[in-house]
Parts: C-alpha cells; sequence; structure tokens
C-alpha cells in the first residue's frame, strides 16, 4: 500500500511512535526503508543546471571555510580559509589563503539578474575561498559580467543613532539607555565584520550549516556543543549509526562529508528521510537537522521526519516573473493556505496559487500575507509553535509548489509576505529544536527565561553568537530561496520584554519601554535582521506585531530606531470588539476616533479591523458579535433580514471603511472577513487528557470550520456579496485615490449628538452617520477644496446590500465661508447607519467618474 501526502510517496510501515529509542551504536537495520519521490508538477518547468566549476579536480562550489560555531568565552573566531580543511578537500590543503571578495547582494532587476546573481555569486564565492591564485582573474572577470546584469548592493555601515532625538525630543531623556543599546548593536556589527567577513556574510549559514551539495558529495554540518557523539542516519544507510559518523571541531560543530557513488549519484538520494543521532547529556536521541529544508509525517507516526532534499536541475521550479515594486501603500490579504480551501480539508499551495490568488487580485489587495510556511507539527498552533525554521510546510505541498505560488502572485503584481516566527519556538523534542544537543540552553534560555507560560513554548537567546546567525540566515533564506518580498514579524512585543507583555498594561510612558524590562539583546537582534533584510533588499516590507508602542519602532536603525516599516495597529481589533459588546447608544464618536489615531507620527502602521486572532474559537468576528445566529437563516437577499442583520450589515461595512481611512498608513483583513465570514475557526482537534484527569473535548478531528467560504460571498443570492463587493470597493477607492498615504488629513466633526464623523483625505471627503435612527437631510459638512463634489463610495448603494437612499450620480457645489474651521463646505443627505466618500472633482473626470464599486469584474 502506498500513501501520498503532499506530493510525497510513502510506501507502507509499521508504525514505531511506541518502539523503545536504540543505542547510540545500534545497528538496527530498517528492510522497511522509505523511499520516496517527489512528483513532478508538469507546469512547473525549469531552465538548465547552471555550469559545474572545478579547481584541481575539486569541485569548488564546497564551501572552504572555517565552520565559526562561536565558543562563548573566544573574542575572535576568525581563521584562514584553508586551515579547516577536511581530508575529502586534501586536493586543494597546500593552496595560499586569499581574500575574500566584498560582501555584496544584488537587487533583482529581472529574472535574469535573480538567476545571474544565485550562480555568479555561488561561483565568485567559491573561487575566491578555493586558495587558488590562478582563479582569482576569473572571479574578478566573474564580478564584471555579473556587474552589467545586476545593480549591486551591500548592507550600509551603521549611522551614528542620534537622528531619533531630533525626530522626537523626548526621548533625550532616555538617552543612555537607547545609546547603550545603540552601541550594543554598533559592537555586535564589528564583531560580525572582525570574525564572520561581514553581516552579508554572517547571514548566509545555510551555505554551511545542514547539507550543501557539491559536485563530488554532501557535506553535513550541526552545530550541537552539547552532544558527546553524532552519526547521521537515514534511509540513505538503513538507519546505521555506526556507517556514518560525524567527528566534531573545537566549536562544538559536527561534520561529515559523503563522497558520491561510483555512478556519480548522491550518497543521499533525493527524499530519503535522514534525522542525527546524538549521545547527549540527555541520553540517546535522534533530531531532524536544525537546518533541515524539508520535513514530513509520514502515516501513522507521531513526530516529523527530516528529508534531504534535492531534486533534479529539471524538476527544480525556476522564477519567472520579477517581484512587483513596493506599492505606496500597503493593502495586505492575510491568509493561511491550508484553511483557504471552500471544503473541510487541507488545501494545497497549488490550489492556492490557481484558486486564491486571483481572488485576492481582484478584491483589489496589492499584497498577500501567508501564515503558517514554516513547518510546525500541531496542525492547530495556527503555524506559531515551529519545529523547522527553514522547512516550508509539507501538508500544502512541497517546496517547488510554494515557489510557484510565489511566481504566480509576482505575475499578478502581489507582492508576498510571510509571517515568520522568530519570537519562540515549539518545545518539542523530538521534530524541533528544543534540547537538540541535549542541553536545556544551546539555542534558548535555560530554566525559566526560557520558556513562555502562556504559549507553552521556548524562548531564544538573542545573545548567543550561534542563534543569531540562525535567526539571521533563516530570515534571508526565504527572500533568498523562495523570493518573499518581506515579512510580518510574529510576537515581538514577547521578544522585546522580559515580561513578554503578559499581565502588563502599556500607558504610553517612556519608562515602559527603556528599562530593566528591556530584553536588550533582542532588540539589538531586531536591529541587525532589519538591517540585513533592507541591506539586501531595499524594497523589502518588513512589519512588526507590537502592541506595546515603542518609541522608534519604525524609525531606519542607522537613525537608533529598530528599523520595521510598519507597525501594527492592534488596539483598533480590540477597541471594535469592546464596542460591539455595547449598545450604540454608548458608542462614542470621539473615542472611536482616538483609537484610530492614536499612533506615533512618523511611523507608519498596518491597521485593521481583525485579524485572525478575532476569528478563532473562543472569539468571535465583527459579523458574528453583530448578526449572531440570524446569520444563518436570514442571509438571502429574497428574504426579509432582521433588524439585527439590517444593523450589522451597515456597521460591518462602516467598521471597515473608517478603519482604512483613520487607522493607518496600510490596511490588513484576514480571508473570508471581506464578507463577514459567519462562525469561528476550529481547527481539528481530538479529547486532551490532562495530568489532573481532565479532559479538554476535542472536535472529533473536524475541518468544517477550518475552511473559507468563498462561495458565500460569491452567491449573488446572499447579503455576503454586498459585503465583499464593498470590500472590493474599498480597495479600488484607495488604489485611485491613494487616501491612507495622503499627507492630508483633517477630521473637521466628532459629533457626540449626531454621532457624524467627518473626515478629509487627500481630494475625499468622509462623512460616517453612526446614529441607529437619525438621518440628516441638508447636512452641512466643511471641506478644504472648493468646486465640484460626486459620490465615489456609498455603503448604502445596493450593490453592497444597503437601502439605495442616496443618488450617486448627484452632484455637490461648495459655499464660501467657514464651517467646522474648514475655507468652504457643502451640504448632503447623511442616512442613519451610512459612510459616504465625496471626491472633488473637475469637468474633465465628470464623465468618467463612477462609483468605484461599479468596476468591471475584470479589473
Amino acid at each position: 500500500m502506498v500513501y501520498t501526502v503532499s506530493g510525497v510517496r510513502f510506501p507502507h510501515l509499521p508504525s514505531i511512535k511506541n518502539q523503545s529509542l536504540p543505542s547510540f551504536n545500534d545497528d538496527r537495520s530498517r528492510t522497511n526503508a522509505v523511499s520516496f519521490s517527489l512528483r513532478k508538477d508538469t507546469r512547473s518547468s525549469s531552465g538548465t543546471p547552471p555550469p559545474s566549476i572545478h579547481s584541481h579536480g575539486v569541485n569548488v562550489w564546497i564551501v572552504f571555510c572555517k565552520i565559526f560555531a562561536r565558543k562563548p568565552s573566544s573574542s575572535s573566531i576568525a581563521t584562514t580559509a584553508s586551515e579547516n580543511l577536511g581530508s575529502h578537500q586534501s586536493d586543494s590543503s597546500s593552496a595560499e589563503p586569499q581574500e575574500t571578495v566584498s560582501q555584496v547582494t544584488q537587487v533583482h532587476d529581472d529574472v535574469d539578474a535573480q538567476k545571474a546573481e544565485t550562480e555568479g555569486q555561488k561561483q565568485i564565492s567559491a573561487l575566491s575561498t578555493s586558495g587558488d591564485k590562478s582563479n582569482q582573474a576569473n572571479t574578478a572577470s566573474m564580478s564584471e559580467s555579473l556587474d552589467q546584469k545586476v545593480v549591486q548592493r551591500r548592507i550600509p555601515p551603521p549611522g551614528d543613532g542620534k537622528k531619533i532625538y531630533d525626530i522626537d525630543p523626548m526621548l533625550k531623556s532616555y538617552d543612555g539607555h537607547l545609546d547603550y543599546r545603540y552601541g550594543q548593536y554598533i559592537k555586535l556589527r564589528e564583531e560580525i565584520d572582525k570574525n564572520e567577513g561581514g553581516l552579508e556574510a554572517f547571514s548566509r549559514g545555510y551555505e554551511i550549516f545542514g547539507f550543501t551539495r557539491s559536485a563530488t558529495g554532501i557535506t553535513y554540518r550541526e552545530w550541537a556543543p552539547g552532544a558527546k557523539a553524532a552519526s547521521l542516519i537515514g534511509d540513505f544507510n538503513n538507519w546505521n549509526s555506526k556507517a556514518d559518523v560525524m567527528t566534531r571541531n573545537e566549536y562544538g560543530v559536527w561534520e561529515i562529508f559523503l563522497p558520491n557513488n561510483a555512478d556519480g549519484s548522491p550518497a543521499i538520494p533525493h527524499g530519503s528521510r535522514v534525522k542525527i543521532r546524538m549521545d547527549t547529556p540527555s541520553g540517546i536521541k535522534d533530531s531532524i537537522p536544525a537546518w533541515i529544508k524539508y520535513s514530513v509525517q509520514a502515516p501513522g507516526e507521531i513526530p516529523y521526519d527530516g528529508v534531504y532534499y534535492d531534486p533534479a536541475e529539471e524538476d527544480k521550479y525556476v522564477f519567472k516573473h520579477p517581484r512587483p515594486r513596493k506599492p505606496t501603500s500597503l493593502r495586505i490579504y492575510e491568509s493561511h493556505v491550508g484553511m483557504s480551501s471552500t471544503e473541510p480539508m487541507i488545501n494545497t499551495y497549488a490550489n492556492f496559487r490557481d484558486d486564491v490568488l486571483p481572488r485576492i487580485k481582484k478584491l483589489g489587495y496589492n499584497a498577500v500575507q501567508i501564515m503558517a510556511i514554516q513547518e510546525h507539527s500541531y496542525y492547530a498552533s495556527f503555524g506559531y509553535h515551529v519545529t523547522n525554521f527553514f522547512a516550508p510546510s509539507s501538508r500544502f505541498g512541497t517546496p517547488d509548489d510554494l515557489k510557484s505560488l510565489i511566481d504566480k502572485a509576482h505575475e499578478l503584481g502581489l507582492v508576498v509576505l510571510m509571517d515568520i516566527v522568530h519570537s519562540h519556538a515549539s518545545k518539542n523534542t523530538l521534530d524541533g529544536l528544543n534540547m537538540f544537543d541535549g542541553t536545556d540552553g544551546q539555542y534558548f534560555h535555560s530554566g525559566s527565561r526560557g520558556y513562555h507560560w502562556m504559549w507553552d513554548s521556548r524562548l531564544f537567546n538573542y545573545g548567543s553568537w550561534e542563534v543569531l546567525r540562525y535567526l539571521l540566515s533563516n530570515a534571508r533564506w526565504w527572500l533568498e530561496e523562495y523570493k518573499f518580498d518581506g515579512f510580518r514579524f510574529d510576537g515581538v512585543t514577547s521578544m522585546m520584554y522580559t515580561h513578554h507583555g503578559l499581565q502588563v498594561e502599556f500607558t504610553g510612558n517612556y519608562n515602559e519601554y527603556f528599562g530593566y524590562s528591556t530584553d536588550v539583546d533582542a532588540v539589538v537582534y531586531l536591529m541587525l535582521v532589519n538591517d540585513m533584510i533592507h541591506g539586501l533588499y531595499p524594497e523589502a516590507i518588513v512589519v512588526g506585531e507590537d502592541v506595546s508602542g515603542m518609541p522608534a519602532f519604525c524609525i531606519p536603525v542607522q537613525d537608533g530606531g529598530v528599523g520595521f516599516d510598519y507597525r501594527l495597529h492592534m488596539a483598533v481589533a480590540d477597541k471594535w470588539i469592546e464596542l460591539l459588546k455595547k449598545r450604540d447608544e454608548e458608542w462614542q464618536v470621539g473615542d472611536i476616533v482616538f483609537t484610530l489615531t492614536n499612533r506615533r507620527w512618523g511611523e507608519k502602521c498596518v491597521v485593521y479591523a481583525e485579524s485572525h486572532d478575532q476569528a478563532l474559537v473562543g472569539d468571535k468576528t465583527i459579523a458574528f458579535w453583530l448578526m449572531d445566529k440570524d446569520m444563518y437563516d436570514f442571509m438571502a437577499v429574497d428574504k426579509q433580514a432582521t433588524p439585527r442583520v439590517d444593523r450589522g450589515i451597515a456597521l460591518h461595512k462602516m467598521i471597515r471603511l473608517i478603519t482604512m481611512g483613520l487607522g493607518g498608513e496600510g490596511y490588513l483583513n484576514f480571508m473570508g472577513n471581506e464578507f463577514g465570514h459567519p462562525e469561528w475557526i476550529d481547527f481539528p482537534r481530538t479529547d486532551q487528557h490532562l495530568p489532573d484527569g481532565r479532559v479538554i473535548p476535542g472536535n472529533n478531528g473536524s475541518y468544517d470550520k477550518c475552511r473559507r467560504r468563498f462561495d458565500l460571498g460569491d452567491a449573488e443570492y446572499l447579503r455576503y456579496h454586498g459585503l465583499q463587493e464593498f470590500d472590493r470597493a474599498m480597495q479600488h477607492l484607495e488604489e485611485k485615490y491613494g487616501f491612507m498615504t495622503s499627507e492630508h488629513q483633517y477630521i473637521s466633526r466628532k459629533d457626540e449628538g449626531d454621532r457624524v464623523i467627518v473626515f478629509e483625505k487627500g481630494n475625499l471627503v468622509f462623512v460616517f452617520n453612526f446614529h441607529w435612527t437619525n438621518s440628516y437631510s441638508d447636512y452641512r459638512i466643511g471641506c478644504s477644496v472648493p468646486g465640484k463634489y460626486k459620490i465615489v463610495v456609498d455603503s448604502d448603494d445596493s450593490l453592497f446590500g444597503g437601502f439605495n437612499r442616496l443618488d450617486d450620480s448627484a452632484e455637490f457645489f461648495t459655499s464660501d465661508g467657514r464651517y467646522d474651521d474648514r475655507p468652504c463646505s457643502l451640504m448632503v443627505y447623511s442616512p442613519c447607519r451610512t459612510a459616504v466618500v465625496y471626491a472633488a472633482v473637475d469637468g474633465n473626470e465628470d464623465s468618467s467618474l463612477v462609483p468605484i464599486g461599479l468596476v468591471p469584474d475584470d479589473v
């Protein structure tokens, strides 16, 4: 019997989950050893393989360099390139060490440039480190050739870090802390420059650690200083721990070289399961390599297995489309591949590519943020308990399937952001990093400091040299290998404070940010990773999930900031939930405006009315708060709606539009919420039996509520469709007018009696009437631009499930004279529970300007 999981074919195996762990030298043979192949996607054709480069019979793609795994007590770890050559590299051992070429990276202008960079830089790096003087001319020639195709970039040197005091003079009172923080950053940059050849080289750890392939064989390296012995085991050697014993250097790095077979084939076939067996202080353990690029869960097994992933050149996906330019205003569609099907199943990268990406494009979003990419053995963790940091989740397909997805997004003009988790890690010991070398403190802080009691996960030690290498390389890996366009860093508040933001209420007092509770090591890591990302990829977008409001969070590192492009404006979603628990009469429009606009000047925010957090089981989406059980029976357009449904549909549209209008420079929506997705998200769960005898009931492993019912939003006979069309109108309105990033913003009215909010963004005037019954005829509103106005979005339009109380073809002319502190004004009709957007127009626009919601489907 053969099982198929994400394109991986497994022969039927007996379960080993209850078998005892073998001794380190156990010669146990696995007669049923798995040998599987990964499916070839005929739609993912690749180009010709890169040329092979040899020097004195030795393939120079082998990284001839010292493995700089740092000793805690070592202050200088740099060595010459020839010091640590293994016996398999003896042909080059007599070569003179040479200087390494300048560490640069490339900004890709097109796909050819991307290929040139990938292959050219590898060749240059190999030649420059091989120690052969005869290759220096070849290296220079390659560099000149490469320069003709791509624009060279480098990670800039640090600035003085003082500009933050000009931006925010209040920070001067905390210059002791901030100068110390920046000093630590400078010191670390200098140490990296001295010992590793620079941040650019330091962030390419994946070219040294894990499995690296050359023309002559495969090298495997692993940092495990606590281990006393190590062997590489897997299908390829019948899991014999005596067959491939690894050697250790003085820095705790274990290494083995596996030469090619006699026929030239690699010693480890593509698709083979692999693990490292170590004799550790905690006993003998088999672990997935820390730098593994792919891992799978065999049917009937609990822990995952690492997989040696190295398909033939003709089976590798080759990117065809350039990265889109960074959008001026960011409109993010937050998504999860596994739950993106309308059916109760785990969806695939391929289906998401073909079915969901065109939907996102049609809705008008310009960015897709994908959750749960890094491998996580527990599906219900939503991807946040990462076990294998360099491996894309095999539940959804192969690494090449993910590349195809990203390439398709680029073809559609969508930037692709990855929800990356560097704030914590799964506590799994069998398939994760926890207790990897048998010690508590290899990658994480020891003891209680290394454990997050609320998340039940391990916390990284950002002061460790090898942890920095691992995480910096991890961020770069996803940018380089998969062409992601940036990241949303999860859990940044937890990283920046030793209390992790738990049971702490941030009030905005600066003492909360710059004191002993700040984890300076973590903040310095964030500065490093942002510097690395923006230095190598100036067009990359980095969003940080921070609820604390840390000052200078979105100020460039060289100016003294943490370096993010955007902060998630998380307080807004909490405010909406707070209001939805109250009666309409208790809402204060001033409170709404204050929450939306209460953010740091000069630091950009991504705002959202609700994200995946509000959709999880135990919480409610905005639509469910508003309409509750009436959503089950009264959403058909040919059926009389209840007052609850009418109210819910009206407020759902208003909440989203005012959030987008006032809340930030970017906007985020979790998939399905654009049409008011009913119910909640509930991952498949079985009953959980606790040690104290209690039982937490599961849902019988059901996927019924772990999917997205896009069919509801597409059904024109349901009221969900109107909500979806309104969301589409919002995105196209922003695309046309760019109001989120407009420098002109003025809030002219916050009338608590009328429950009306009026504000200007660019040449648009937004009018929100939150009153539950009162509509206002001839309602005067102030504006700054004189002339003629027309309606460009009307939430009461019947297309959006409204009552069509406004004439969208009407023209509105301003009157002179100040009103609401504006130089002119106009008279409008403002129905209850509506949001209307007016645009200043001139004579040339009259014939073409129509409500944005009426754009054709193919726009």
